[in-house]
């Protein structure tokens, strides 16, 4: 039975101190991280009331997908696009390289029209299929080739008809782009935008007009660049704030609790690969203030474990065996953790519902976090510590962080009954 208990604890041991050395490090290193540690863009974008288009839910929750149509077909890194309130929206662009162009491109209203030489609009963005930039074989020239649909194409070839031998005005929000001259009627619901002096301008546009217009006018109200070097700086820092912290409390747990407080750092080490899993299996992205969500719940692991563990102790200064009073302890321990834990995880749900930005993300690591240190402490701090007390090996009371107790009125010092 003794030998049993060992050999399980030993391979419980093992597996979460390997896997901890060989995967702590890459799933920390994968999960996509904010801009506040990589560096990149951050735009804030306000909706203006205009008479032909007034603000509602409507159109915010369209301006949110065609802002994401627009910056995901950037190409950018894990981009974070947001609704802020009624009438804002917050665009985050880790990791970009030309914030200006980034900038010009998602603050486009986008709205194209085809004009004749009267003025009058026959088409719009709407008529629009597909919109792709490219080189003109024949002349060199950056271009952008339009494909309409099939009621597009019909209008577009009805405007060609009637406007042989007259120019045609191609504008994108009261902008002429090309004006270019009808020689004869397009048919096939084609066509092509000249114009863009690179081939990264002409991308840019088609972008634009692949994503469709704004329903409502936007205005940038504020932009903020965090440069490479500064989120370096802040990743570097958030990762020595979490080494200092984890190996403090480590090292604090063996000191005060000795075999006891060694059971809680495995446990502890388990917790912190758990919670990469689940960060990484959710997809999360990982700011400065979801780090120091994650360093908090470290800290509130261990203080479930400080409580268990104390009360273990008072348990046992009353006679009891070293089982009996780990039991006790638990069973004691455990209201208290959860009445914590709820008020807590109440807090998290109260600042991710009502919260924005990075706050929710804070909000989201003290939830999780929240939840598997309860999980660690009440079930595999409890598994480890039956394991090692079944073993035998260690039968001094000062093992377990018990310097001295008491039996009736006469302090005790030595070996304890299992």
């Amino acid at each position: 039975m003794r030998k049993d208990s060992m050999t399980k604890l030993a391979v419980c041991v093992a597996v979460i101190v390997v896997a901890f050395a060989l995967f702590v490090k890459p799933l920390a290193g994968s999960i996509r991280q904010g801009l506040d540690l990589q560096g990149g863009t951050h735009v804030v974008l306000e909706a203006e009331d205009t008479p032909q288009a007034p603000v509602n839910d409507d159109a915010m929750i369209r301006v949110v997908s065609i802002m994401e149509k627009r910056v995901n077909e950037m190409g950018l890194t894990e981009p974070i696009i947001q609704r802020e309130g009624s009438r804002r929206v917050i665009i985050e662009l880790p990791g970009i390289k030309d914030p200006d162009a980034a900038i010009k491109t998602i603050g486009k209203t986008a709205m194209l029209e085809f004009k004749d030489e009267e003025g009058n609009t026959v088409l719009t963005g709407t008529d629009l299929k597909d919109a792709q930039a490219a080189t003109n074989q024949q002349t060199g020239q950056n271009v952008v080739n339009l494909e309409f649909s099939d009621e597009g194409g019909q209008k577009f070839a009805d405007l060609t008809v009637k406007n042989v031998g007259r120019t045609i005005a191609i504008l994108l929000d009261g902008e002429v782009l090309t004006a270019p001259n009808v020689r004869e009627p397009i048919m096939g619901g084609r066509a092509e935008i000249t114009g863009q002096k690179t081939l990264e301008e002409a991308q840019q546009l088609a972008v634009l007009l692949r994503s469709g217009a704004l329903p409502v006018k936007v205005n940038i109200i504020e932009t903020r660049t965090v440069g490479p070097s500064l989120g370096q700086d802040s990743k570097d820092k958030s990762q020595v704030a979490f080494v200092i912290g984890l190996g403090a409390v480590l090292v604090f747990m063996v000191l005060f609790y000795r075999v006891s407080g060694f059971i809680a750092d495995i446990a502890l080490m388990a917790y912190t690969l758990l919670l990469l899993f689940v960060l990484k299996g959710l997809d999360a992205t990982l700011t400065l203030p979801g780090v120091a969500g994650i360093i908090l719940t470290i800290g509130m692991a261990v203080d479930a474990n400080v409580l268990i563990f104390e009360h273990f102790k008072e348990e046992f200064r009353t006679g009891k065996t070293l089982r009996l009073s780990m039991d006790a302890g638990f069973k004691r321990a455990f209201t208290t953790i959860f009445d914590s834990n709820i008020t807590t995880l109440i807090a998290a749900a109260v600042l991710f519902f009502w919260g924005t930005g990075t706050i929710r993300g804070f909000a989201v690591t003290l939830f999780i976090g929240t939840l598997l240190s309860m999980l660690t402490a009440i079930t595999l701090t409890q598994y480890m510590l039956k394991q090692l007390i079944a073993a035998n090996v260690f039968k001094n009371a000062s093992w377990y962080g018990v310097t001295g107790f008491m039996l009736g009125a006469k302090e005790v010092q030595g070996n304890a009954k299992i």
